[in-house]
């Protein structure tokens, strides 16, 4: 390894409690609270593990996909199928939970940016509202923190198939809705911004981009990575590189910070059966950035406890036998040009 500066992150306390709950991953990501099971699911991306810890007897368990795996989350009306986005391909995997147990694909829904070479791979996905599927791919990356910029898509997946609604994208990410305000939120981690869309929540429709925070105007010296929302309409943003998570507000104000003993944060969803707990993954990658990554918390996947706010369920994916593997449909809206968007943050 070259010379590089030492920062030790040891796992410190903060006004709230902050408690690793998992060891250390590579690439921790994709954080869902599932209701019924009482459980969070999650990745670790670069290794193919799909992860389930069960927050009452704090039993954890994982096994490995046939490649890399950028999220998970269950399919509605299942205890066993969850949608996940392998390589490029939407596919459903059966999988009992059981250490070790293996998750077979069951179903290829859709496969993306299959014209896109060197290829891109899945990053952040989530269901909407009414259980359509969003989600999108990064660029190309090698080595590790190196990415192609602009290379990656933005889609959605429902019963009409898969829509591409946008492109020229680096890193897809942070995804979360707000139905009182019709809105929903999307990163683009490369960006350094948080975008707004309009959103009909009974088509899926999303419309009117505009960004509504900058985090390099915010001297925060991180990525803004993956993304939740709380029952009061704000934005729990993880800071990738940053040793924290912030809370904004609809219009971008930053109302606090927390602190987490792991440089690389990556993603964030409220979860326990009060919906009052934040998990969070971290990562714990070799960037080549002049920083080595130590200390015990590395990596490690939290829970965030005492922050006075409470979140909203997850959504899970509807799976309609209607999803044919076909061409992707180009958005019908305004989405794909990035000149539309308004600057306002």
């Amino acid at each position: 390894m070259n010379e590089n500066t030492f920062m030790d992150a040891p796992c410190f306390k903060t006004s709230v409690k902050v408690e690793p709950i998992i060891s250390s991953l590579e690439l921790g990501e994709g954080p869902h609270w599932d209701a019924w099971h009482q459980a969070l699911f999650f990745v670790n991306i670069l290794q193919g593990y799909i992860h389930k810890y069960e927050l009452a007897t704090k039993r954890h368990t994982k096994t490995k996909l046939d490649g890399r795996v950028g999220f998970i989350v269950p399919v509605d009306g299942t205890r066993d199928q969850f949608v996940v986005g392998l390589e490029r391909t939407f596919a459903v995997v059966r999988w009992d939970g059981a250490e070790g147990s293996p998750a077979s694909v069951i179903r290829e829904l859709a496969t993306i940016d299959t014209d896109v070479m060197p290829p891109t791979r899945m990053n952040d996905g989530k269901a909407d509202p009414r259980g359509r599927l969003f989600g999108g791919t990064m660029g190309y990356e090698n080595p590790i923190g190196t990415i192609i910029p602009e290379q990656g898509s933005f889609y959605r997946l429902d019963e009409n198939g898969v829509t591409k609604l946008d492109d020229g994208i680096g890193i897809s990410n942070g995804l979360a809705w707000d139905l009182e305000r019709r809105a929903m939120y999307y990163t683009d981690s490369l960006e350094y911004k948080i975008r707004r869309y309009d959103y009909d929540v009974e088509t899926g429709e999303i419309s009117n981009p505009k960004y509504i925070f900058d985090i390099s105007n915010n001297s925060l010296g991180a990525f803004q990575d993956g993304t939740t929302i709380d029952s009061d309409g704000n934005l729990w943003v993880a800071l990738f590189k940053g040793y924290g998570v912030v809370q904004i507000d609809p219009t971008g104000n930053i109302l606090q910070r927390v602190e987490i003993p792991s440089r690389q944060v990556t993603s964030v969803a409220f979860g326990g059966p009060n919906y009052d707990i934040l998990f969070v993954t971290s990562a714990c990658l070799d960037l080549n950035d002049g920083v080595i990554q130590q200390g015990s918390c590395c990596g490690c996947t939290f829970m965030v406890t005492g922050l006075g706010v409470r979140g909203l369920p997850a959504d899970n994916f509807r799976l309609s036998d209607k999803i044919k593997p076909g061409t992707t449909k180009g958005s019908k809206g305004e989405t794909s040009d990035k000149r539309q968007k308004e600057k306002d943050c």
